[in-house]
Parts: C-alpha cells; sequence; structure tokens
C-alpha cells in the first residue's frame, strides 16, 4: 500500500507539478529546490520535505531532473489513471467548467454534464451533449465515469449525490453550499467559495491602514 502522504504535501505537489509543466514547456531540463521553491511560492525546505517522501531528493549542484520529477509527482497523485469525471448541473458554474480546457491537459476527461431543466436537457456545451439527471446510473455507467462533479443547488445536493454514491462513483467535488453525508469509502472534497472569500477578506484586514481602521470604529 503507498505511503500517506500530509495534506499539506498533497496540496503542494499540485503546485509543484503545475511550476514544472511550465518548465517543460520552456525546455528546462534541471531545477534546483530553491528554484523550484521559489516558481511555487513556498520555502525550499518544504520542497526538500514534500519531495523525499517521493523518494526523490535530487543530487547537490544539480538538482532535480524536471520530467522524472513531474512524471513521479503525476504518479503520485494518481494522474497516470484514466479519470473520466461526469459534471451534474449545467448552470453557469456547470457550464464554465465543462468548458474548460485545463481539465485535459491535467489527465481529466469530462465526459458527461448532466441538468433537470427540460429546457437545457439536449443542448450542447463545448463538445458536450448535456443530459437529462433522470438518466444519472444509466450515462454514468455508458461514460465510465469514475469522479462527479456537483454544480447544484444545496436543496437537491444531497439526494443527488446518494445516487452517484450508489452508482459506484467514489470521488465526488462538491459546490454546493450544504455539507454532504457519504460514506467513509467515498472522497468527498468540498469547495466553498464564499468561505474562501471569508478567510481572504480576514487576512485582506490586516493590510489596512491603522488610520483607516479607526475611522471605520
Amino acid at each position: 500500500m503507498a505511503r500517506r502522504l500530509p495534506s499539506a504535501t498533497v496540496a503542494r505537489l499540485t503546485i509543484y507539478l503545475r511550476s514544472l509543466s511550465a518548465m517543460l514547456a520552456d525546455g528546462v531540463e534541471r531545477v534546483s529546490s530553491e528554484a523550484l521553491a521559489e516558481a511555487a511560492g513556498v520555502s525550499s525546505s518544504n520542497v526538500r520535505k514534500d519531495l523525499s517522501y517521493l523518494g526523490s531528493h535530487g543530487t547537490r549542484g544539480v538538482g532535480y531532473e524536471v520530467q522524472h520529477l513531474s512524471g513521479n509527482i503525476a504518479a503520485t497523485l494518481g494522474l497516470t489513471h484514466d479519470w473520466r469525471v461526469a459534471i451534474v448541473g449545467a448552470g453557469n458554474l456547470g457550464r464554465a467548467l465543462a468548458r474548460y480546457t485545463g481539465f485535459e491537459s491535467r489527465g481529466f476527461d469530462v465526459v458527461a454534464l448532466f441538468d433537470a431543466d427540460q429546457l437545457i436537457v439536449g443542448n450542447e456545451v463545448g463538445w458536450l451533449r448535456v443530459s437529462d439527471v433522470r438518466d444519472l446510473e444509466a450515462v454514468l455507467v455508458r461514460t465510465r465515469a469514475n469522479m462527479v462533479v456537483l454544480a447544484l443547488p444545496g436543496t437537491v445536493a444531497q439526494q443527488v449525490c446518494d445516487r452517484v454514491v450508489a452508482a459506484g462513483v467514489h470521488s465526488i467535488l462538491s459546490f454546493a453550499s450544504v455539507v454532504l453525508q457519504v460514506p467513509g469509502s467515498v472522497n468527498l472534497r468540498k469547495v466553498d467559495m464564499a468561505t474562501e472569500l471569508q478567510i481572504l477578506a480576514y487576512h485582506a484586514q490586516r493590510f489596512e491602514e491603522p488610520s483607516d481602521a479607526a475611522g471605520a470604529s
């Protein structure tokens, strides 16, 4: 069984991979931990510690081979597998996600898009035709989707999530505004943009001038 990595390390690995991909595009063959740290916006000690989990220690004075390190990180993150993504919800967010070309370049193939609105079902969004959510289970099987993105209102998210789990999908990304309940065997990630903005606001207020803060009291 592969070693379980700390969550913070997994998050940073995705940033390293993005930085390494840019270096490959620029023809860079080797990179030091300091240069990778600068590109990723982290400390070089974090880079060395994170990459040591992968067995990648680099060579003193030479650094890391970019191509090899990129492949190692991709394999660790599971990006060498065939990930087939279905999006449930063809509203503004769902359509934007379906049209996003960056998924394919990162190893994710968007294979289905669903909605309940009969005025939307059958329409084309990018290269996909919107399927009726009533046919969710059958389409998930036909497309062999193994990841699902829920871009749904909170009022229906749990119901649809339950159907997705029952259909055998164990990886779910939710943009719904509610906390979803799933079995322990299901990996659920929640993206709450309002919460992220609140955290950003907390950090942003620390940069306010003292005079501004005094005037607001």
